[in-house]
């Protein structure tokens, strides 16, 4: 009797734990965090929920990646080619995009705290529902056109511009 319970029990937490493959690719996500990554081409790369925390990110190309869910945080990003990537739900704070091209980019539910964006192409880039502070939305207001290709939503009407 005790064996059949523990084997049924032991069934039981193989399903379980058994996880679906779309859910293996979140629970072990790539860490690129720490790393220098200067000049890297990661162009078209499939990168959802990659950790890229404290890396050196300068010069980086991730045009149309899939970054959405992605750990950037703390990270320097300066002249980045981020035109078109999905960065939906990406964590962007304290990030240095100086001079970065988000042009078309969508960053929507994004979290861009005391993110810097001096120099940024942002034409078409969507940020609805982005988190940003009040400083940032002024400053990225005044510099907001375009419509992103993707949502079809005017990047001053996401932002919340006047």
């Amino acid at each position: 009797m005790f064996w059949q319970r523990l084997a049924a029990v032991l069934s039981l937490i193989s399903v379980f734990f058994c996880a679906s493959p779309a859910l293996a690719d979140w629970t072990h996500p790539m860490s690129f965090s720490n790393a220098d990554l200067t000049n890297r081409d990661f162009s078209g790369q499939s990168l959802q929920a990659a950790e890229f925390s404290n890396a050196n990110m300068e010069l980086t190309n991730f045009t149309g990646a899939d970054l959405r869910g992605a750990v950037l945080s703390a990270s320097v990003m300066t002249k980045s080619n981020l035109h078109g990537a999905d960065l939906t739900n990406a964590m962007v704070d304290q990030v240095n995009l100086t001079g970065a091209d988000l042009s078309d980019a969508v960053l929507k539910e994004a979290l861009l705290f005391r993110a810097i964006f001096n120099n940024v192409n942002i034409t078409g880039a969507d940020f609805t529902d982005a988190i940003l502070d009040k400083a940032q939305i002024k400053e990225l207001c005044q510099k907001a056109s375009g419509v992103n290709s993707k949502t079809n939503v005017e990047t001053r009407n996401s932002l919340g511009c006047r």
